[in-house]
Parts: C-alpha cells; sequence; structure tokens
C-alpha cells in the first residue's frame, strides 16, 4: 500500500509541483488549498505525512497544525511546513508543535524528497 501525504498550500502550482515530485517516488499525493479543506481530507483517508505551507486563507498553516497537534491521533503525524517568510517566531512555534522540517520557498524537488525521506519509506512506483 502507498504512503500518502497531504500537500496543503494556496497555490496550485506549488501543490502539483509537490505532487509531482513524491508520486514519482512511489508516494499517494492527496492535496489541499487550506488548513480547512486538509482536515476534511485527513478525516476522509489515513494520511502518513503533512507539508504545509504557512500563509493560506481560511485556516493557515499555524493553525492547521496546532488543531493536528490538539487531536490525540495526529499528535505525532509528522508536518514539514513549506514558506516563503522566514520569520523566527514562527519557527520557535512550530518546533513547539513538533513540526519535523521548515523549507524556504523556493525549493527544489530534490529537497522535498530528501525530507519525506527522513521520515517515510519510498516505494516503488
Amino acid at each position: 500500500m502507498k504512503q500518502t501525504i497531504l500537500a496543503v498550500d494556496d497555490s496550485a502550482t506549488v501543490r502539483k509541483f509537490v505532487a509531482v515530485s513524491l508520486e514519482m517516488q512511489g508516494f499517494k499525493v492527496v492535496s489541499a488549498c487550506d488548513g480547512v479543506e486538509a482536515l476534511e481530507k485527513i478525516g476522509k483517508e489515513p494520511v502518513h505525512l503533512v507539508i504545509s505551507d504557512l500563509n493560506m486563507p481560511n485556516m493557515d498553516g499555524l493553525e492547521l497544525v496546532e488543531t493536528l497537534r490538539e487531536n490525540p491521533e495526529y499528535r505525532e503525524l509528522p508536518v514539514i511546513v513549506l514558506s516563503s517568510l522566514n520569520e523566527e517566531t514562527n519557527r520557535e512555534r512550530l518546533k513547539e508543535l513538533g513540526v519535523r522540517s521548515y523549507l524556504q520557498k523556493p525549493f527544489n524537488i530534490e529537497r522535498i524528497q530528501y525530507e519525506v525521506s527522513k521520515y517515510l519509506s519510498w516505494v516503488e512506483a
């Protein structure tokens, strides 16, 4: 069974870039445009890792991670944050919430694949 990654970003281009780069490694990728949609999707199917932007409408990435951590079922779910912001305050709060990696945009395919591989095993495509 393929491991599922939830890619959350308000940019369709970023979601597609993340999906294509991880699907090449054999992962299943589900996408959401904000934290609200992410929570809906995560409730419908098991997710093994979340990759989320910080700045999004409706519910931003920080709120998404806080909401996930409040639920015992998702407390240990690996989360990788992608952001164009380089704010130390956000990084500290995200670290407190157990976010595994913080990648600054722009990023490349190899970096995303490397970060995901630290938490999930690649599956043959």
